[in-house]
């Protein structure tokens, strides 16, 4: 994982896979295509991967509109599930001084994934799989998110990305998922929720008060040397950056300047970002340098899927790896 191999392997594709919820943030400029784990694979796929969309929609115009969005977008949609029973989700979302506050409806279609063939052949030649939280919110979902991810090769790169939306997590469900991954990426607010919901922070071992650097290095410590499958923790700190830590070494970014017009899809972006250049043996600085330029970018447009001109991955993808 820390070897940077160059450029000369970056044009090489690979299959990546986000499972969990596909929605409709519903704000007031409008409603915008999105869900963490498809925020994830579009990006994926704008940045040369083949990545796939592994949700269920519902049998109603949000899900047929899902579909048209998807249609011109380089992320696979054609595993989605239908559900004849439940409506394509959607997320009411209220921004205040740009930072989302959500009200998820519930029960959607994605809370029924069903464990199909079809999925499980993608599953086991996936090189990278990424999934949260929230879509384990139901019995149903948690059970296919889980036995998919199970059913992925050794050497495929499993990022829980801990998306925690009161009241849709229990401290089972984190613990089960950091057990699947070898990534876990959340921001420094979860940091010290994720502990304790691991059972890794203990009163008194970790105070409540503004988490810095030094902090935030030793949850990821603690974290690592707890959960024996993870070889790299991801924390985001919005406008301060981010810090990611191996069992070797850590790396911090600044974090880049920008002007925010909303921060939903900045961190699934960012995601996507280190990922790609995961698979191509980045080292960390790369990484960091990646997510943060994807990252801040999302978070200057409009939705988690904004017009993405060629022109811009053509400059950012030559700033990281220049």
């Amino acid at each position: 994982m820390q070897n940077d191999q160059g450029c000369k392997t970056l044009k090489k594709s690979h299959l990546i896979l986000g499972i969990g919820e596909l929605l409709w943030d519903v704000l007031p400029q409008g409603r915008f295509l999105g869900g963490a784990p498809a925020n994830f694979a579009v990006m994926a796929g704008r940045l040369g991967d083949h990545a796939a969309i592994l949700s269920r929609i519902g049998r109603d115009d949000l899900g047929r509109r899902a579909v048209e969005q998807l249609e011109p977008m380089p992320a696979d949609a054609s595993f989605l599930q239908v559900d004849h029973g439940h409506e394509t989700g959607r997320v009411t979302v209220a921004l205040e001084e740009g930072q989302p506050q959500y009200t998820i409806h519930y029960p959607a279609a994605w809370d029924f994934l069903e464990p199909t063939e079809e999925w499980a052949r993608l599953a086991e030649r996936a090189d990278a799989v990424c999934f949260g939280s929230l879509a384990q919110r139901s019995p149903e979902s948690r059970a296919t998110i889980q036995r998919l991810v199970a059913k992925t090769p050794a050497q495929c790169i499993r990022v829980f990305d801990v998306n925690l939306r009161s009241p849709y997590y229990t401290s089972e469900v984190i613990q089960e998922s950091l057990g699947l991954a070898t990534v876990v990426k959340m921001n420094d607010d979860e940091a010290p929720r994720v502990l304790k919901l691991a059972g890794i922070l203990s009163n008194g071992r970790f105070d409540s008060g503004g988490l810095g650097s030094k902090k935030l290095r030793q949850a990821a410590d603690w974290l690592l040397e707890e959960i024996t499958s993870l070889e790299m923790v991801a924390i985001t700190r919005g406008s301060q950056g981010s810090l990611l830590v191996t069992r070797d070494e850590w790396h911090e970014h600044p974090g880049r300047p920008v002007d925010v017009v909303d921060t939903i899809g900045a961190g699934d972006a960012f995601t996507a970002a280190i990922v790609h250049y995961l698979l191509r043996g980045a080292d960390l600085a790369r990484l960091n340098e990646a997510g943060n330029r994807w990252g801040s970018w999302m978070a200057s447009q409009h939705g988690a899927m904004p017009e993405f001109p060629e022109a811009v991955r053509a400059e950012i993808a030559a700033e990281i790896e220049g």
